[in-house]
């Protein structure tokens, strides 16, 4: 039976076969290339909402972390310091738990889930953190800080 076909008619029985140039079927390998001719999709930056959606739609977990971080530099700008930049270090930690939890973020996926929690989270935490012991009246003072301050700085 395989004797009377065409050896130019082959037959693809692969799922990763794929047709070249000519259409004739050729096996693809999953292995990553040697030289890299585009970047990939970072993990879990497919749309957020379906494709039928409207664009703010598929991608609201960019758009309220975007969405808070300007209502806290707003806040900021209207001369309340402390407030705006917790508001906008809280946006980071919102934008870590969203990269945690959900599957498809859309463009809050910037590369690996692992390195955008990282990077959200240190990020988020830091800017908290200074803007609790940020003066006059810190709400947080750490001990070492102040003894590390004090032969930097003088108060003559």
């Amino acid at each position: 039976m395989q004797a009377d076909r065409n050896p130019e008619e082959a037959e693809v029985r692969d799922a990763v076969s794929a047709p070249d140039a000519e259409g004739r079927p050729r096996r693809t390998t999953r292995r990553f290339p040697r030289f890299t001719r585009d970047t990939a999709r970072p993990e879990g930056g497919g749309r957020a909402a379906s494709g039928a959606a409207p664009a703010p739609a598929r991608q609201w977990p960019i758009l309220s972390v975007l969405g808070l971080v300007g209502v806290g530099l707003l806040i900021t700008a209207l001369d309340v310091f402390r407030y705006g930049t917790l508001l906008v270090g809280a946006a980071l930690l919102t934008g870590a738990v969203l990269r945690w939890l959900l599957p498809d973020v859309g463009m809050l996926a910037v590369r690996s889930r692992f390195t955008d929690i990282l990077t959200y989270g240190v990020l988020g935490s830091a800017i908290v953190l200074l803007s609790m012991m940020a003066q006059p009246n810190p709400w947080l003072e750490i001990p070492f800080l102040k003894d590390t301050l004090h032969f930097t700085v003088s108060s003559d």
